[in-house]
């Protein structure tokens, strides 16, 4: 298909310009203004809506296989679509446990199948995600976006080190789910605030800093590329800073209802339950520093849908994970760049541009590159209705809540995979 974007309002880091783009053979052709259609392109009237290179989510769950009943490849690609990703990197918590080549294709060929966006998946660090033995890092490496055991994370140092040895040779990232379960005491949200004042169990802090201090000193002591996964606690930053300053090879992540809310925004419903958990208003204002100086290097959703059984079960006894897909561009825009906390330039990168250098997929907006793009209307505010979703998960703290930035389009390789009609 040929298409002609016609008004646009063109992000830049200087700032939006009015710009048409024309799009030929899934590439982009060119960026001008006052461009005409070439023969046989569809005009679409972007109405100056903004335009952005499409977002890169490098950490997801899209739960196939082995858990169709909470999400597919197809609706959790659509929900991507929706929210403006081009690129996403589902996590290997799966049935079959993508840890060799042959338990990987399976996951492959859904993809190739359903997928409507960019597909990355991770393979596992070891054996079923288990601990005990290391999975086919060489096997699965040509086709991963890197390693990681998420959702249970890597309990034993020697393990760990072995895995990033083995990493380190083959090119490829470590992407680590931080958590010592040797603190968790069977804790489900912060041990903070709420937790005392309505009789909670709580997960430490150090649960999930003191694994990251240890991977830091072997991802030091190794060589290889680190990447922790939805960091959450001060103390995450401030050793994650400090590592980046000693030349360590390590990237981060956090997720956007960690920027939003804090464990004193908790309500007894199970769309308030993640792993980690809604920490303090320290914690987020931490973790607010990481993204403005650039300790964390990417907004990522964590996106975890489960079925609503599942989620309704009030705060103990749901299961842990949160929808994000959809409302992560127009959280971090309302809360953050709206009110002045945050420049856009700088969402962006959290966004795209880190992710793209890291894990070397995502593209420019420019002649010449593959045409994924979305394009958002940043001045009409919507309710955030989960019964609206294109995801079957449900469960998202941003539910009820208004939020300003409208996904109007994303087109991936050339072909408009999400399009959304306004006023």
């Amino acid at each position: 298909m040929r298409y002609l974007l016609k008004n646009g309002s063109l992000f830049t880091e200087d700032g939006f310009r009015p710009a048409d783009i024309s799009v030929a053979d899934g590439r982009i052709v060119s960026i001008a203004g006052g461009l005409d259609a070439a023969p046989g392109a569809v005009t679409v009237d972007l109405h100056h809506a903004a335009v952005f290179p499409g977002f890169v989510d490098v950490h997801v769950h899209l739960r196939e296989p082995g858990f169709s009943y909470k999400e597919t490849i197809r609706t959790g690609t659509r929900s991507a679509a929706r929210g403006g990703y081009t690129h996403v990197c589902p996590m290997p918590n799966l049935n079959p446990v993508p840890d060799s080549l042959e338990a990987l294709n399976v996951q492959r060929e859904l993809i190739a199948r359903d997928g409507l966006v960019h597909v990355h998946p991770y393979g596992a660090i070891t054996r079923g995600e288990q601990g005990e033995a290391l999975a086919d890092l060489e096997g699965m490496a040509p086709f991963v976006a890197g390693f990681s055991d998420d959702g249970r994370g890597v309990q034993r140092g020697d393990m760990m080190r072995t895995a990033m040895v083995e990493a380190k040779r083959l090119g490829k990232i470590i992407a680590a789910h931080c958590e010592d379960n040797r603190l968790l005491s069977g804790g489900y949200i912060h041990d903070g605030t709420y937790a005392r004042a309505h009789g909670h169990r709580g997960i430490c802090s150090e649960s999930e800093w003191g694994q990251i201090a240890r991977d830091l000193r072997l991802a030091e002591e190794t060589g290889c590329a680190y990447h922790a996964c939805h960091i959450s606690t001060r103390e995450s930053v401030a050793l994650i800073r400090e590592a980046k300053g000693r030349g360590v090879d390590v990237t981060c992540e956090t997720g956007p209802h960690y920027l939003v809310f804090c464990d004193k925004d908790l309500q007894e419903d199970g769309r308030f339950k993640m792993n980690p958990p809604l920490r303090s208003r320290e914690d987020r204002e931490a973790l607010l520093s990481g993204l403005l100086d650039g300790t964390i290097d990417m907004i990522a959703t964590d996106h975890a849908p489960h079925s609503a059984e599942e989620k309704g079960r009030g705060l103990e006894n749901s299961a842990m994970g949160v929808v994000g897909l959809e409302t992560a561009f127009a959280a971090v825009y309302t809360h953050l760049v709206r009110p002045g906390r945050l420049p856009m330039p700088r969402l962006v990168e959290l966004l795209h541009g880190s992710a793209a250098r890291r894990f070397g997929f995502g593209t420019p907006l420019e002649a010449g590159q593959p045409a994924d793009l979305t394009v958002f209307d940043l001045d009409r505010p919507f309710v955030v209705d989960p019964e609206r979703f294109q995801t079957m998960g449900r469960a998202t703290p941003f539910a009820g809540m208004e939020l300003y930035g409208v996904c109007r389009m994303t087109m991936v390789d050339g072909e408009i995979v999400w399009r959304e009609e306004i006023g």
